[in-house]
């Protein structure tokens, strides 16, 4: 229990005397302190019992005392001592009467109880209340430390934490979404929470930040304290915690124990959940390497399960590779929702991309899709509004597939990656391209050289004015071959196409009877040709 001014009245040895203030003896005394000077306050913290023998001022001056009593007050000073029979014989009326007005506690010291008698019993009284705050902060932390030992880990440590708080506590993952909270009710009041966790997020570990009772999630004068949990700049989750007040000294010790014990707790999980990922990588070389016996061997029961139903293979690529942008942002998303579903996930990093094999219809791959698409319309709104588009992730997506065909898996998703690219998708599915056209295929840059170079020399017969090879090959290829029908497109002689025919076959130095040159002549074409052609 803090010392109070009531403390000190109640104090038998000290024999004070209320003389004003009565009704706020209840407020904590911080330190107790002697000054004659005029104006203390420039020396005054806040806090303080003050006390005086008026040396330096008039106290019977009712002007005077009213002035220095609300210094005092603005100050914060939460009591005032006149020890009597030093230079007054009684507290004079005006010093009295000032306190009285502000609401200041003012107590009559007698000439026997010297002021070093109160300062030591403030001293020993604020000492006792910091050995009580330690002691129980040590007891708190010994609480935490073995809910956190025990089966239940985080949900048991954020039990005893809101327990020792009088309050509530939840913890959120890297992603900012609630893990666990206590008591149970606190989930959706932490929930609220969303933005601020994120904005924390953002901020390099360690971070905190304090809300008042008007945040979003706060309720009832909630004060709501955010604590960052990481050892490195990257946080890997947040403890909340609410109260009705600002937190004491054993309180602080428990948060702070609590942040430490969650920290290692997190670190711990994360150097699991890297050994983790090499024996997942592993695993993924051996499917690739078409050795499907030999990873079902090495995944066991850690990623065995993955094995045993179709699963879907994901390549994506980022211009942003760091663990804050994009890509990584996709791995997390990947491994957050799997670990949310209690599915097995392999998310392998690969120099600037990242792949991953999923549960075919599990949470993963939805999460994935979800955020490829988010981005994929964050992208397509900064585009209409700046003109052009960063280029951001882009991510290809297999069809279901099972360990003998992971290869093939692992093929077609470097394929849809391949054609996200080139249309400036951030999600194309392999079912897209396989029951898709050809056409958007050729906007390739070495598709559009080979296509320009074929034709080059029938444009430039055409610049001449000497005919127009180019759009009669277009017609008569679009036709079939069929002279009538193109020769009519054209609105000429069948004779005159044939004659067309015959000098794009001289230019080109290539026959039109040749199946494969009439293909390669109309991908080209294709490859040339405005929206509308």
């Amino acid at each position: 229990m803090p010392l109070t001014l009531a403390s000190l009245v109640n104090h038998s040895a000290l024999r004070l005397t209320v003389l004003a203030g009565a009704d706020r003896l209840d407020t904590p005394v911080r330190w107790a302190h002697v000054s004659e000077l005029a104006d203390p306050v420039p020396w005054m913290d806040g806090g303080e019992l003050l006390l005086i023998t008026a040396m330096k001022i008039d106290a019977a001056d009712g002007e005077e005392m009213r002035r220095y009593v609300r210094r005092l007050v603005r100050a914060g000073v939460v009591g005032l001592g006149f020890a009597v029979g030093v230079n007054y014989d009684e507290v004079p009326g005006a010093l009295v009467e000032a306190a009285a007005e502000e609401g200041l506690p003012l107590l009559e010291v007698p000439r026997r109880t010297p002021f070093l008698a109160i300062t030591k019993a403030v001293s020993a009284a604020v000492a006792a209340d910091q050995y009580h705050a330690v002691t129980a902060g040590f007891e708190a932390q010994r609480e935490l430390t073995r809910a956190a030992l025990a089966p239940e880990g985080p949900a048991a440590l954020l039990a005893r934490l809101a327990a020792h708080l009088g309050g509530w506590a939840a913890l959120y993952d890297a992603s900012g979404a609630v893990v666990a909270a206590a008591p149970n009710w606190a989930a959706r009041r932490a929930a609220r929470l969303g933005p601020d966790v994120k904005r924390l997020r953002e901020r390099p570990a360690p971070a905190s930040v304090v809300l008042g009772p008007d945040a979003a999630g706060a309720e009832g004068g909630d004060r709501v304290e955010l604590q960052s949990l990481g050892s490195g700049r990257r946080t890997r989750g947040v403890l909340a915690v609410g109260t009705d007040a600002p937190l004491g000294t054993a309180g602080r010790y428990a948060v702070n124990s609590a942040v430490a014990l969650l920290t290692l707790t997190t670190e711990r999980s994360r150097a699991l959940q890297d050994a983790e990922a090499r024996l997942g990588a592993a695993v993924l070389r051996m499917l690739l390497a078409d050795e499907p016996g030999h990873a079902r061997a090495v995944a066991g029961e850690l990623y065995g399960a993955l094995l045993d139903e179709p699963f879907r293979m994901l390549v994506a690529e980022a211009a942003d590779t760091g663990p804050e942008g994009e890509l990584g942002t996709l791995a997390d998303t990947a491994e957050t929702a799997a670990s949310r579903a209690a599915e097995p996930v392999l998310v392998v990093p690969e120099g600037e991309r990242v792949v991953v094999l999923a549960r075919d219809g599990g949470a993963a791959v939805a999460a994935c899709v979800a955020y490829a698409r988010t981005v994929e319309a964050r992208r397509g709104a900064a585009a209409e509004r700046d003109g052009g588009a960063e280029p951001g992730v882009a991510v290809g997506l297999s069809a279901p597939a099972g360990p003998a065909a992971a290869g093939t898996a692992f093929h077609q998703a470097e394929q849809a990656l391949s054609v996200a690219r080139r249309r400036g998708r951030a999600l194309v599915e392999h079912e897209e391209v396989a029951t898709g056209s050809v056409v958007p295929l050729l906007a390739d840059d070495a598709v559009r050289a080979f296509a320009d170079g074929l034709l080059r020399a029938l444009h430039e017969h055409d610049a001449t004015g000497r005919g127009d090879l180019v759009a009669s090959l277009r017609a008569w290829l679009a036709r079939h071959g069929q002279w009538d029908a193109a020769a009519a497109d054209l609105g000429v002689h069948r004779h005159t196409l044939r004659y067309r025919m015959r000098r794009v076959e001289e230019i080109l130095g290539r026959s039109l009877d040749d199946p494969d040159v009439r293909m390669e002549l109309w991908l080209a074409l294709k490859a040339t040709a405005g929206p509308s052609q």
